[in-house]
């Protein structure tokens, strides 16, 4: 016997903490913007079994949601990111697990030198 997999009852977007909230089963829930770009479930940031570290994306925003059936999001990022699918499943996992995932992300940036922060932030010209 399988469990059933929880569907959340409310999803808000939080624009100026950059957090998406969630309940699943009457908990409340909020995930960073940040935290939903750089664990993606897409292959594109998840690679063929070896993830791709995503590094700048700590000012990252939300620019829509959409939903997949009755089973997941598609979310659209501000830096163009949107071929991730997020199951109702890998939702609730983030949720629990955002501590945990959180810390190796930040362990695995150390690591490799990077930054949250973006090399560059906005463009600028001279006249």
């Amino acid at each position: 016997m399988t469990t059933p997999i929880s569907t959340p009852t409310e999803i808000k977007l939080h624009t100026e903490s950059k957090e998406m909230e969630l309940v699943f089963d009457g908990e409340h829930y909020r995930l960073s913007y940040e935290l939903l770009r750089v664990l993606s479930p897409s292959a594109e940031v998840q690679g063929h079994g070896k993830p791709i570290l995503q590094t700048g994306k700590r000012f990252v925003a939300i620019r829509n949601l959409e939903p997949v059936g009755n089973y997941a999001l598609k979310i659209t990022f501000d830096d163009g990111h949107n071929s991730g699918l997020y199951s109702w499943q890998y939702l609730h996992k983030l949720c629990l697990e955002k501590d945990v995932l959180w810390n190796d992300y930040l362990e695995q940036l150390q690591q490799a030198g990077a930054k949250r922060e973006p090399s560059m932030i906005g463009t600028w010209k001279a006249d």
